[in-house]
C-alpha cells in the first residue's frame, strides 16, 4: 500500500511546520505497513493551468500526477493562510480539475478506489473550513474521505512570529496528537482495504 503526501508549505527548503507534521504523521503510516512519499510542492515547478499536461517541458505536474495516481492514499497537507489552504495546494486543485472534467464526460478519473486525508497546521481556527473545501473537492474527483481522516493542529507555536525547532514541535505532537494521528492512519488503511475487497 502506498501513500503520497502533497505538502503545501510555502518554504522551499529548511524547517516547515507543515512538513514536520507530515513527517510526524507518516510514522503512523509506517506502523500500518504503508509506504509513503512526502512531496514539498513548492520545490517543484508546477505550471499554472487546469490541464493534466500543458506541454511545458519544465512542468513537474505530469510526473507528480503519475505518482498521485499510483498511490492508494492521497493526502493534502497545508498551512492556513488567511483562513484558507495555501497557494501550492490551490495549484494542485486547479491541475486536478482535468480529472473532474473526465468524470463529467463519463470517464474514470483514475482516483476511484483511493482514499484521501487532510493535514492542516495553523495558529488559530480555520481548519473546519479547509476540511470542508478539500473534502468537497475530493468528492468531486472520486477520492473517498473516510471518517477520522484529518489531522489539524492549531497551536501558538505555529504562529508566523514563532520559531520552534523541529524537536519542540515533535514533542508537542507526540504529547497531544498521538491518538488522533494513529486513528487517522488506521482509518486510511482500513478504508483502502475495504475498497480493495469490494472492487
Amino acid at each position: 500500500m502506498k501513500a503520497i503526501i502533497l505538502c503545501g508549505t510555502l518554504r522551499k527548503e529548511g524547517h516547515s511546520n507543515t512538513v514536520t507534521l507530515s513527517q510526524f504523521f507518516a510514522r503512523y503510516l509506517e506502523d500500518q505497513q504503508v509506504e509513503y512519499e512526502i512531496i514539498r510542492l513548492v520545490a517543484h515547478h508546477i505550471t499554472p493551468g487546469t490541464a493534466s499536461d500543458l506541454g511545458d517541458p519544465d512542468d513537474a505536474w505530469p510526473q507528480l500526477l503519475r505518482k498521485t495516481l499510483e498511490a492508494d492514499i492521497v493526502i493534502f497537507a497545508t498551512p492556513i493562510w488567511w483562513g484558507s489552504h495555501s497557494s501550492e495546494i490551490q495549484k494542485v486543485i486547479e491541475r486536478l480539475d482535468a480529472l473532474h472534467d473526465k468524470l463529467m464526460k463519463g470517464q474514470p478519473s483514475g482516483l476511484e478506489n483511493k482514499v484521501g486525508g487532510i493535514i492542516i497546521t495553523g495558529d488559530s481556527d480555520g481548519a473546519q473550513h479547509i476540511i470542508g473545501t478539500i473534502g468537497n473537492f475530493y468528492n468531486a474527483i472520486g477520492l473517498q474521505l473516510p471518517p477520522f481522516a484529518t489531522l489539524s493542529v492549531m497551536i501558538k507555536e505555529h504562529g508566523k512570529d514563532q520559531y520552534p525547532s523541529e524537536e519542540q514541535l515533535l514533542k508537542i505532537y507526540r504529547e497531544k496528537y498521538d491518538k488522533t494521528a494513529r486513528k487517522m492512519a488506521q482509518a486510511l488503511f482500513s478504508a483502502v482495504r475495504e475498497l480493495h475487497a469490494v472492487y
